[in-house]
């Protein structure tokens, strides 16, 4: 297989081009290019055709194809799928803020976590993405859409500490100065609690912002939402939670849905803010995306109102996440599920 620089840093690029006997300088206009999103060596027209030969013989390169696109008619959110070079597909979505556009990411085929009211990991895990598949999601989908992106947040399909290698790289290189330069500060990384990596995230003090997928403050209710619970428990994830605020300044945001009747009561409220004070976090309520193959419902209004009153009282710091796309199936893996399940009946039918 041909080497993928599309995953590799200049200075990487650097030690190729000097193993292929070429000046290093060249490698700044090799990830210029990159960078630009051009995706074939013969359109490098400052490099030399000997050069762009060689390039071609030892390294591949591959652009995302649009699968489907699907634009919201209520708030301009942009909902990619994208076909990758062994016929995977990822999804990928743009939305616009006040404070400029944001793109959410997936990072793996699939997901082996298996959260009970989640359609991205239906099907399970097929395989994780590789640096530049990430990266190529946020260039492409710029390019595409027209919109600057500003801010990244790892929440599509997929768990990043799952992919933990490849994630690091893929920060390392949309945060490179001479690539697209997005900050990490700017930077949200979701995970549904693989606590036994937040200290080797902590070590790299990346300054991005680590959001927790909680979505329940007990272990009954956890496990039964989230098998990543088990084994684990609320109270290891508290641990580590404190450790990594303590190590990196950085305060952890809670993700929670609100599904009906499941983990919107007045004593899963009380103790959520227990949970939330003991570590410095920020609560971000989610209303849920109804998923048609899971039995879960969006909490009431009613109910929401009165969880939100019981965490301010407490002293919470909490917010509401605005609800985007919900025409064009923005919940994480709906799209996905919806072309597979498209293309399975269109092959049953030939057969």
């Amino acid at each position: 297989m041909k080497n993928d620089i599309l995953s590799m840093t200049p200075e990487e690029i650097e030690q190729e081009l000097q193993r292929l006997g070429e000046p290093k300088y060249r490698a700044g206009q090799i990830f210029d290019w990159l960078s630009r999103g051009i995706r074939d060596f013969d359109q490098m027209t400052n490099l030399s055709k000997a050069l762009r030969e060689k390039l071609k013989e030892e390294f591949a390169l591959y652009e995302p194809k649009v699968l489907s696109k699907q634009v919201s008619s209520l708030d301009g959110t942009i909902k990619y799928l994208w076909e990758l070079s062994d016929g995977n597909a990822v999804e990928t979505v743009v939305m616009s803020y006040k404070h400029g556009n944001t793109v959410c990411v997936s990072c793996q085929v699939g997901c082996r976590q298996g959260c009970a009211f989640c359609a991205s990991t239906i099907g399970g895990l097929v395989r994780s993405l590789k640096p530049s598949e990430i990266l190529d999601e946020v260039l492409f989908s710029q390019l595409d859409s027209g919109k600057e992106i500003s801010n990244i947040v790892l929440m599509g399909i997929g768990e990043p500490l799952d992919n933990f290698d490849n994630v690091m790289r893929f920060l390392e290189l949309v945060n490179h100065p001479k690539g697209l330069n997005i900050g990490m500060r700017h930077i949200s990384l979701s995970t549904c609690g693989i606590i036994e990596r937040f200290d080797d995230l902590a070590d790299r003090n990346l300054q991005l912002t680590l959001s927790v997928s909680l979505h329940a403050p007990d272990d009954e209710t956890r496990s039964r939402l989230m098998p990543a619970n088990r084994g684990r428990g609320v109270d290891a994830l508290m641990a580590a939670c404190k450790r990594y605020y303590e190590r990196t300044g950085r305060r952890i945001s809670f993700e929670y849905a609100m599904i009906d009747g499941v983990n919107d009561t007045e004593q899963h409220a009380r103790l959520l803010a227990k949970r939330a004070k003991s570590v410095s976090a920020h609560v971000n309520l989610i209303p849920l995306n109804h998923v048609e193959e899971r039995e879960f419902k969006p909490s009431t209004a009613g109910h929401m109102k009165a969880f939100i009153k019981i965490l301010e009282n407490e002293g919470v710091n909490v917010t509401v996440r605005r609800r985007l796309g919900s025409d064009v199936d923005a919940s994480c893996g709906q799209l996905r599920r919806k072309i597979m399940k498209q293309n399975t009946e269109d092959k049953e039918k030939r057969a």
